[in-house]
């Protein structure tokens, strides 16, 4: 004979400040840990985002990322002139050559200056990631010192608001825009022409090409051509994969650091399930002496402690997970571990992460009122009983 729902449930309520306090202990972790998945899920869709299936980026053999690489503008044209290169208006290669650097901003409200990604493009970058958009002022001229930001720029930093100069490489830039990368690494950089930036930061060599391919399966093929030819020397990564590898450091440490904490914290949690557990079992010592004698067996009493315990992990999991919604109104500005440039990103629950967290908290739940339960259903009737 099963012991009916409703009796589990009116312990719980009829006991509502332990009830709580304990929820409210596992709610707190699965906050923690569902806001850790939640900052590892908007790192990742900030830099997956960045790229394009249809993009094959270039950079020097050997080179993890684009400060770190060099091409001439020989290798660049024997790039662009691949027959797996997209062509566009008049037979245009689709080829934006960049070079990067980076510049020191400050942030408002702070004194100390963070490193920023400065990206020389061609007007073809901003052809081959239709994802940026000028949503304010206007962009740049090409072979003039104007510049345009991006959102996360914009939002955070002074001295960049459309009419303002930024000094920088011994000459004064004007913004006369701000971009939106649609929440990609993109809106934690400032844009230029690219050959204007190379002038002024004295560099002979650009820091990629970017390649849109007139086919997404021709990659392996426009890959090997490059690669085989040693005139060019150069390695190449789809776009969106390249990215994907620039913020692995980063997430790493998140997940670990993360993981941690809520192995910490889910030990507390679990023990003060228990210790609110033990203390059920002992109040109602007789009860369970009076659901044994009536015919209630031993896996029955097992299985009503052990539905109580886990709906404390339920309601507790839930709870965080409401609380953690509310994060992703925020955005984390943090330093990329690969580049050494800030990087702006935001929280992202996704289902993934609901199942997750749900699962955590009911295990919470188990792992903590599975001895009690095991105490209650092994109660002797005649003891029990005895008792009250």
């Amino acid at each position: 004979m099963k012991v009916p729902f409703s009796y589990v449930f009116r312990n719980l309520w009829t006991r509502k400040l332990t009830t709580l306090l304990t929820a409210g202990g596992m709610a707190l972790v699965a906050f923690v840990f569902a806001a850790v998945l939640m900052l590892d899920a908007g790192l990742n869709r900030t830099m997956v985002g960045t790229g394009s299936a249809e993009n094959v980026i270039f950079i020097r053999k050997g080179a993890e990322t684009e400060i770190q690489s060099g091409l001439t503008r020989d290798q660049a044209a024997l790039v662009e002139s691949q027959p797996q290169v997209a062509r566009g208006t008049g037979g245009q290669p689709m080829v934006s050559k960049e070079s990067l650097v980076l510049i020191s901003l400050t942030k408002t409200g702070q004194d100390k200056g963070s490193n920023i990604v400065t990206r020389g493009v061609s007007p073809m970058g901003f052809a081959l990631r239709p994802q940026v958009k000028i949503v304010e002022g206007r962009l740049f001229q090409p072979g003039t010192s104007e510049i345009v930001v991006g959102k996360s720029i914009h939002d955070e930093f002074d001295g960049v608001a459309i009419g303002q100069k930024l000094r920088f490489a011994q000459r004064e830039w004007l913004v006369v825009g701000t971009f939106d990368a649609g929440k990609s690494a993109f809106d934690s950089e400032v844009w230029g022409d690219v050959e204007q930036l190379m002038q002024a930061f004295r560099r002979t060599n650009y820091s990629s090409i970017i390649v849109k391919m007139s086919n997404v399966d021709n990659f392996e093929a426009l890959t090997k051509s490059v690669e085989d030819d040693i005139r060019i020397a150069l390695e190449g990564k789809r776009e969106r994969l390249f990215y994907e590898d620039q913020s692995r450091a980063l997430s790493t440490f998140i997940s670990f650091l993360g993981i941690f904490l809520s192995v910490i914290f889910s030990v507390g949690a679990m023990i003060g399930a228990a210790i609110t557990m033990y203390s059920s079992v002992a109040m109602r010592t007789a009860e369970i002496g009076t659901l044994r004698a009536l015919g209630f067996r031993q896996p029955s009493i097992l299985a009503a402690f052990l539905t109580e315990s886990l709906l404390l992990g339920l309601v507790g999991g839930l709870a965080g997970l409401a609380c953690a919604a509310f994060l992703q109104s925020i955005t984390i500005s943090t330093m990329n571990f690969q580049s050494f440039s800030q990087l702006a990103f935001s929280f992202l629950l996704t289902f993934k992460i609901v199942v997750q967290t749900v699962i955590f908290s009911l295990l919470m739940g188990f792992v903590g009122g599975f001895l009690p339960a095991v105490k209650a259903a092994r109660m002797k009737i005649v003891d029990s009983l005895r008792a009250a």
